[in-house]
């Protein structure tokens, strides 16, 4: 994998063999920063990062400037490998959490300005997941869903935009677009 734009443009990192990953591709990933940064300003915001992986997309966030960075993932040497790369990066605004995502939304009271969440793509509630991470969202907030072709979000009322890049697909939600969509009905 490699970060794309940002202070560490073009850094090529190896992840562990051994990881139960599957990184976004740097295709996917360009695509999703050219239609993230039309709504964000790095430098303000506060990112969430569920089923983190390898970090690929908490180092594409630091990279641009993001401050504040929370990677969430039930596997230990994921977290391990992501604090281990965050440091030899130097990115201090890159914090690990070792939970079930899930569980961590529901517990946690904070609100993230942007959140991205790529769970395994046969993940079993994926309509859970998008209503727990639109809750933690502030009004003006953002949250991205990847997944395969198997689903399709655009009939949820948060839902106002899907990407597709080869095999990995992005769903864009919002409240804002939530809103619109309930004043309409």
């Amino acid at each position: 994998m490699r970060i794309i734009r940002g202070k560490n443009r073009g850094k090529f990192l190896v992840a562990p063999k051994n990881l139960p990953v599957r990184p976004t591709t740097d295709m996917a990933k360009e695509g999703l920063f050219n239609v993230v940064e039309n709504y964000l300003e790095w430098a303000d915001v506060r990112a969430l990062d569920l089923f983190s992986g390898t970090g690929n997309i908490c180092y594409e966030m630091a990279s641009r400037g993001c401050p504040d960075v929370t990677a969430v993932d039930s596997f230990r040497d994921c977290l391990k490998f992501i604090d281990k790369t965050a440091e030899q990066l130097g990115y201090l605004g890159i914090k690990t959490v070792l939970s079930d995502v899930p569980r961590y939304l529901q517990r946690n009271p904070q609100r993230w300005d942007f959140i991205f969440a790529d769970p395994p793509y046969d993940y079993g509630d994926y309509p859970a997941l998008i209503g727990l991470a639109l809750e933690k969202l502030p009004a003006d907030g953002l949250f991205v869903l990847e997944h395969g072709a198997e689903h399709d979000f655009i009939e949820h009322p948060a839902c106002f935009d899907t990407r597709r890049y080869g095999s990995v697909h992005f769903s864009y939600f919002s409240l804002e677009a939530l809103s619109d969509s309930n004043s309409e009905g």
